[in-house]
């Protein structure tokens, strides 16, 4: 194993797990998520360009609504895994999955442009986000539509969560278990303290299912173990894309640890090489 296994999470091995945990029910709320993000109720005619694809969860609620699909991964078994739910819910499909980094500008160069480019909760897990948010805007098209999620500069809690995760993946299996335990008993000790408030609040409680269709369980350990681990304020993300002849058409940012969400729309030729 080399250097730079050991560094990285094994995202594909849990995206393998939650495909057991797919069903209708998961993939309408993931099509419902991606379309209220977008603004769009049908993709028909569209091409969808998912990069880092996971489990492929959203590049199936892509397909179903119309879009020809193109799916990438740098993690073998997130390749798999994508495969495999291809093949259970669009067989028929012209959906292709293919193994290849966001990073590689030879590969990236072979893509041509999309109408969507869509990286949720990726692109600062490559070891070099604002290269590979670079590299993302490149691929889409005039007029099409860039969403990506990246991670919330919290300032000391975010340097804080950056050692969790390194020396989760430096560990050994008792030792990641007892992580996973202990943010387990931390995360649902802090979602007991807030139930009286949300109620009083009326905001409604957390469901089985998380939104998108994802996992708590497969969230968390998603959470604690994803390294490499980069972060981003709304301010940062603005002026990078900004530059790139990008407009903002969605944001949903989130209060403390976790994704802020992105929709831009290129609407000029920007700039073609780093910003910054």
């Amino acid at each position: 194993m080399d250097k730079t296994t050991q560094d990285r999470f094994a995202f594909g091995d849990n995206w393998l797990s939650f495909l057991e945990l797919v069903d209708e029910h998961r993939i309408a709320m993931a099509v419902t998520s991606l379309r209220d993000a977008l603004g769009v109720a049908d993709l028909s005619g569209r091409t969808f360009l998912d990069i880092g694809c996971g489990s492929g969860l959203f590049s199936l609620a892509a397909h179903r609504l119309g879009a020809k699909i193109h799916s990438f991964d740098y993690d073998v078994n997130s390749v798999a895994a994508s495969a495999k739910l291809r093949s259970i819910f669009a067989p028929e499909s012209t959906w292709s999955v293919a193994q290849g980094s966001i990073l590689d500008e030879a590969y990236t160069q072979s893509l041509g442009q999309h109408d969507v480019v869509y990286s949720w909760g990726v692109l600062h897990h490559t070891g070099a986000m604002w290269r590979a948010i670079e590299a993302a805007s490149r691929l889409v098209a005039p007029n099409g539509l860039l969403y990506i999620s990246i991670y919330n500069d919290q300032g000391l809690a975010s340097r804080l969560w950056w050692y969790v995760k390194r020396r989760y993946v430096h560990s050994g299996r008792i030792s990641r278990a007892l992580l996973i335990l202990i943010f387990r008993a931390y995360f649902g000790l802090r979602s007991a303290l807030a139930r009286p408030v949300k109620r009083a609040c009326a905001v409604g409680l957390p469901a089985a299912v998380r939104p998108r269709g994802m996992s708590t369980r497969h969230d968390l350990i998603d959470w604690i173990g994803g390294f490499p681990f980069e972060v981003a304020s709304p301010g940062e993300i603005f002026d990078v894309l900004r530059k790139r002849g990008f407009e903002l058409r969605y944001l949903k940012t989130c209060a403390g640890h976790g994704c802020n969400e992105y929709v831009f729309a290129r609407t000029a030729a920007g700039l073609d090489g780093p910003v910054g």
